[in-house]
């Protein structure tokens, strides 16, 4: 046999044992390089045969590279057997010529081969041990080294939430024709009331919508010229009858429906008053004059502040759920917070002038205390949620067309704006990631009005296309047996979709 299949052997014998534990690189250091030169000398080899000693990883001494993923996974004394005896198939001294290099044989590879990577036979003991496996990848995907990086993300993404869990019908359950109703963006000409009555301002009538029974009736009318309107409606929050008007001659009244009767006239404006809000016995008026009065409905002297913060007409007012601050806007862009205590003399606690447009649509929030939510008209388009305690402006979203009214979710975390231009449509949004749920499309013209119903789960918007669409859009969980029971009752009063209020 010739030295070079000694070698051979002697090599595989060597790297197979776990006490061989000299790993070389194939480049030698300069010193072993000499050692290696000089025993080559002494055995009086050529200075070529010395050159090419150096190169061979086949001399004794020199091993090759190698990699062995993982030791703990090896039998060696196992493998180290099979290589052996995979060896018997290879070449003797009789086929190898002499001077020419050895050559191992295809049989002979192959065997090699099973050996340190397959199984052959039952033999599970490799010399190359892999344990962690590439995932195998799903379906036809064409990049596979996509399966790779995303594997342990696609465990998580499958945790990820819905962003809502129920269902919202894309058509309005109930749409009621309201003819007159005007197109003025200053004006707020509907209040739903928490016995579950609809009051809207058409032209110079008023009229009350029972949402429980179907019925409608007119409350009043003004004649006072052919100018003359209704510019705003509001119910009293503590689910009383009495409904407070204001119209266009600048008078505010206040009514009993339930014995349509005018209870009294309040002055205090030389214009139309388009905004109305309650904090329990105080009401609170914006008029087109841009002053604000708190009116205390219980005295014959009404009048208790007069609030002089806004230089054009108001057109936006509401008070806080405890009571302790009232939000104002205007079309001066600018949006005020008073506190309740504040006299005719006192300076609004906050004047935000961030908004580019009028500011009508204003809404507080239920579920935090000191949250603002305003929307700005077609020149701002905005959305912006202030902190009242602090004054600082949380975030602002522009929606791309105007902002006419804002209603927040008193079940979860969401809020529903109503636009013009382009769409007029309905948007939901969770807040406060300002993830858009659902649009919901319908009117022609644009939405100027919204009111939520007492239940909170249902929202009526009114547009200048003289329509009042009822979208159940606010439904709370578990509430579909109320849902079957609403619509049991309406399909037995034989209530068409499409009504007429006169």
């Amino acid at each position: 046999m010739s030295s070079s299949v000694v070698d051979y052997e002697n090599l595989m014998m060597n790297s197979c044992n776990d006490a061989n534990t000299s790993v070389r690189s194939g480049v030698l250091p300069r010193w072993e390089r000499k050692r290696l030169q000089a025993r080559a000398k002494s055995n009086n080899l050529s200075e070529n045969d010395s050159c090419n000693s150096i190169d061979n990883p086949l001399i004794e001494g020199v091993a090759a590279d190698r990699f062995i993923p993982n030791r703990a996974a090896m039998d060696m004394e196992k493998s180290e057997l099979f290589l052996r005896s995979s060896s018997c198939g290879e070449p003797d001294d009789s086929s190898v010529e002499s001077g020419s290099s050895f050559s191992v044989s295809g049989e002979y590879k192959s065997t090699l081969g099973h050996a340190m990577l397959g199984i052959e036979n039952g033999k599970s003991h490799r010399v190359l041990s892999f344990k962690d496996k590439a995932p195998a990848p799903k379906g036809d995907i064409v990049n596979h080294h996509k399966v790779l990086y995303s594997s342990h993300h696609s465990k998580s993404s499958n945790n990820e939430s819905k962003l809502i869990q129920r269902h919202i019908s894309n058509t309005p359950y109930k749409i009621l024709d309201a003819p007159e109703l005007m197109d003025d963006y200053y004006l707020n000409l509907i209040s739903w009331s928490p016995s579950n009555y609809l009051a809207i301002a058409l032209g110079q009538q008023v009229y009350i919508w029972n949402a429980d029974s179907g019925d409608v009736q007119e409350l009043c009318s003004f004649d006072n010229g052919p100018d003359a309107h209704v510019s705003s409606v509001s119910w009293v929050q503590t689910g009383g009858p009495h409904l407070a008007i204001g119209n266009s001659d600048g008078t505010t009244q206040l009514w009993d429906v339930q014995a349509s009767k005018k209870l009294r006239s309040m002055d205090g404006h030389s214009q139309r008053v388009g905004a109305l809000a309650w904090n329990n016995h105080i009401l609170s008026s914006g008029g087109k004059d841009s002053i604000i009065v708190n009116h205390d409905v219980r005295i014959a002297r009404h009048q208790t502040s007069v609030l002089s913060g806004h230089t054009q007409e108001v057109c936006g007012l509401t008070w806080s759920p405890d009571g302790s601050a009232l939000a104002s806007g205007a079309n001066d862009n600018k949006l005020c917070i008073w506190d309740a205590s504040t006299t005719s003399l006192s300076a609004p606690r906050w004047s935000f002038t961030d908004h580019q447009a009028a500011v009508k649509a204003l809404a507080w929030s239920p579920h935090e205390r000191n949250l603002l939510a305003s929307g700005g008209g077609t020149a701002d388009r905005c959305i912006k949620f202030w902190n009242t305690q602090t004054g600082s402006l949380l975030n602002s979203i522009d929606t791309g067309s105007q902002v006419c009214s804002l209603v927040w979710n008193p079940h979860e975390k969401e809020i529903l704006s109503s636009h013009g231009f382009e769409r007029n449509q309905l948007s939901l949004w969770k807040y406060p990631s300002m993830v858009k749920v659902k649009e919901l499309e319908g009117h022609t013209a644009r939405v100027l009005h919204m009111a939520c119903s007492p239940d909170g789960e249902s929202v009526v918007s009114g547009a200048a296309d003289e329509t009042l669409r009822f979208w159940n859009v606010f439904s709370a969980s578990g509430s579909s047996s109320k849902l079957k029971h609403r619509d049991a009752v309406s399909s037995k009063r034989k209530l068409s979709q499409r009504m007429h209020l006169r």
